[in-house]
């Protein structure tokens, strides 16, 4: 399985361009939303780069609170669980959503200091907008290498466009988290992985 942490910037890229997008116009499209708060929003980070470096809790408070509300974490959750999902019971499953949401606010806040001005350049989305399930496609130009592409897996969720997957260099986020978690599961039982996310995240 390819190593992650070389995308870990690339993924908080794709975390910063959904930040602030609470103001965005509602109903818009998703390739236009994501356009439209990206410059926005990296300008913050940029201007609130020294803060970052210095203050973690301030870095995790700002994916907390404007990351966290564009992304659909009970269908990440359970695609990321897989099988398991089926098998675990109504207190597991909020239990499991609620810490690999940490997971990923720890993880990405961690890598958000790294973020270093790179460049997205953004591709014609795919799909069809009426069946309420696209992929907005963009890459992030590396200094002295390949651009990393990164699609945006989105659908409705009530009024507004959620994100429930992202694919890095077509490695799909949650896949990865899957495969990892079900060798857990097998081993240990659901509890248990529950108990070692909410060990990690402390």
């Amino acid at each position: 399985m390819k190593s992650w942490k070389k995308y870990l910037v690339a993924v908080c890229v794709m975390f910063l361009i959904f930040v602030q997008a609470q103001g965005a116009q509602a109903g818009m499209e998703p390739q236009a939303l994501i356009e439209s708060v990206a410059n926005e929003t990296l300008e913050r980070v940029r201007a609130d780069k020294e803060k970052v470096k210095k203050d973690p809790q301030y870095i995790n408070q700002l994916v907390s609170e404007l990351v966290l509300p564009h992304f659909d974490f009970e269908t990440m959750s359970k695609w990321a669980m897989g099988k398991h999902w089926r098998e675990a019971k109504k207190d597991q499953r909020k239990q499991f959503i609620e810490e690999f949401k940490s997971l990923l606010i720890r993880t990405y806040g961690t890598s958000l200091s790294e973020y270093s001005d790179q460049v997205i350049k953004y591709l014609p989305f795919r799909g069809d907008l009426s069946s309420g399930d696209v992929t907005v496609r963009s890459e992030v130009e590396q200094p002295g290498g390949f651009p990393i592409p990164i699609d945006y897996k989105l659908h409705i969720k009530g009024a507004n466009w959620k994100v429930y997957d992202v694919k890095i260099d077509d490695i799909s986020l949650v896949a990865n988290y899957r495969t990892s978690f079900s060798k857990q599961i097998r081993r240990s039982g659901i509890d248990a992985l529950i108990k070692k996310l909410a060990e990690k995240n402390d």
